[in-house]
């Protein structure tokens, strides 16, 4: 005999009055760009006209404001894992914030960063357990170091620089 998972619920439509209910329990819950609300929003509706007031209600307000989010997201992320300047570019854009708005959140939270110094954090915090100079020896190891840079946001001459500490191999990442 096997264990069904029960019932499935289906998830109620919403009139205008529980969307903005919905919509302040889901703001509550976490931080969320204007695209993420207004998904979730005609998700819920019954009628899709319910959608527009909600929003501007949300916006006048100010509880959205993609600005601040990117700007609160983009300094989380420098401070708590030390990304580089790409990947919490991509990071907001895949939450669905407008480039220009992403882009002047980055230049504002990341004005007075230097990149080499987080790149060092970055390594040090993912590699602290490693003796650099023997693990990036093997060029399996350099390659999959510098992918991994690379990957968390930052410019491919920083990570060449910061890997060069550690190893001559790091010239050959430069000229392949």
């Amino acid at each position: 005999m096997t264990d069904s998972p029960g019932p499935r619920t289906i998830p109620k439509k919403k009139d205008a009055a529980q969307l903005w209910d919905y919509a302040l329990r889901a703001l509550g819950r976490r931080a969320l760009t204007v695209a993420e609300i207004r998904q979730k929003l005609r998700e819920k509706a019954i009628d899709p006209a319910d959608v527009e007031p909600a929003m501007a209600k949300l916006q006048e307000y100010g509880y959205l404001n993609d600005g601040r989010f990117a700007e609160a997201y983009a300094g989380s992320r420098r401070a708590n894992q030390s990304f580089g300047k790409l990947r919490v570019l991509r990071d907001l854009r895949s939450r669905r914030v407008g480039a220009e708005t992403a882009g002047q959140a980055i230049e504002k939270v990341y004005a007075d960063t230097d990149e080499l110094k987080l790149v060092e954090e970055y390594v040090a915090r993912k590699f602290r357990n490693k003796d650099l100079r023997v693990y990036l020896a093997d060029p399996n190891h350099l390659a999959s170091a510098y992918r991994k840079l690379r990957y968390a946001g930052f410019g491919s001459s920083a990570c060449i620089r910061v890997l060069k500490r550690y190893t001559e191999r790091a010239e050959e990442i430069e000229e392949s």
